[in-house]
């Protein structure tokens, strides 16, 4: 029986103020997070009287949707659905506009998990700069208070200071370590990292790879090298395969999905970086653009910043209801 994020790391942990702990402080932070898109979605939405037979109603919410970062064909689509259940008001307009955006994410969101299996391996890929060795961190620690055993694979074998980090990470969450010299064959050291976790018994095994530009063909081959030799060493793995996106870098983040995902199959999306600045309309088009779930959001520097998606909480924080 495959399982969600939410089921595998539990509720919302608290925060280390009881006013903003649990699921309520979880929302407060999502909001705040993504004030810079409501605001650009809310406004224009709020500009003007929406008149359902006026063009420039619906051109303004075209506007408010490509200023949150949402993209062209998820917009269109929006749209559509909108322009179908006929809203007469404004409050009809932003009910219908909630209920369109949870429903394009929420297949995805919702998709379930093959972490069932023991080891798990869960392969983490991304460009440089996106919060992919923070988030793995952050993750290996949820997993550990969920009660789980966590190998970490330190497959970036180039970087000077990856291999450091990563450990220093697998510290202070009690997870094992496997690591390399610098300079060592990455898919070696994930397949190391399998063979360690069958023998001591441990449930999963998080695997860090090298930030590369999705532009880089051979470092893309490696990704692709390593996913391979994963999955000849254990059957059905890797059965999670996550990219980690900086929702700050908007579209570009949405190419970044495509081209990783024709390199490795992605499976999931972890979506850091959310603190403001965050274009958080990119999730939407993620979803509906490439079929591929955002699995896991992060809005700041914390272990419980590191959160799993939840459709309807994300709408919410979105388009501003109090939720």
């Amino acid at each position: 029986m495959s399982r969600s994020w939410a089921e595998f790391l539990g509720d919302p942990a608290p925060a280390s103020e009881p006013e903003t702990g649990g699921r309520g402080g979880w929302f407060r932070r999502l909001r705040e997070s993504l004030a810079t898109s409501r605001e650009a979605l809310t406004s224009e939405l709020a500009s003007a009287v929406f008149d359902p037979a006026d063009d420039e109603s619906w051109e303004r919410i075209e506007e408010a949707l490509l200023r949150a970062d949402v993209g062209v064909p998820a917009t269109v689509e929006i749209v559509r659905r909108l322009e179908e259940r006929r809203p007469a008001t404004q409050a009809e307009l932003v009910e219908g506009l909630e209920e369109v955006l949870t429903e394009l994410v929420s297949p995805a969101g919702e998709a379930r998990l093959g972490l069932d299996g023991r080891p798990s391996v869960v392969l983490v890929v991304g460009v440089n700069g996106t919060g992919k060795t923070t988030t793995i961190g952050k993750l290996a620690s949820r997993l550990a208070e969920s009660g789980r055993s966590v190998i970490l694979a330190a497959a970036d074998t180039f970087r000077a200071a990856a291999e450091e980090q990563l450990e220093i990470w697998a510290r202070r969450a009690g997870a094992d370590f496997v690591g390399s010299e610098r300079g060592a064959d990455p898919a070696a050291v994930a397949f190391d990292a399998i063979a360690a976790a069958e023998a001591r018994g441990r449930d999963v095994v998080v695997v860090d790879t090298a930030g590369r530009l999705h532009t880089q063909t051979n470092l893309m081959e490696e990704l692709a090298k390593i996913r391979r030799v994963i999955a000849g060493r254990l059957e059905g793995a890797p059965h999670e395969t996550l990219l980690v996106v900086d929702a700050t870098t908007g579209q570009n983040g949405l190419q970044q999905a495509r081209l990783f995902g024709d390199a490795v199959d992605v499976t999931g999306v972890a979506l850091t970086k959310l603190d403001g600045t965050a274009k958080g309309g990119i999730a939407v088009a993620i979803a509906h653009e490439l079929g591929i779930p955002v699995k896991l959001v992060g809005v700041g520097e914390t272990l419980d910043d590191l959160q799993p998606f939840d459709a309807g909480d994300f709408v919410r924080a979105l388009v501003g209801s109090d939720g």
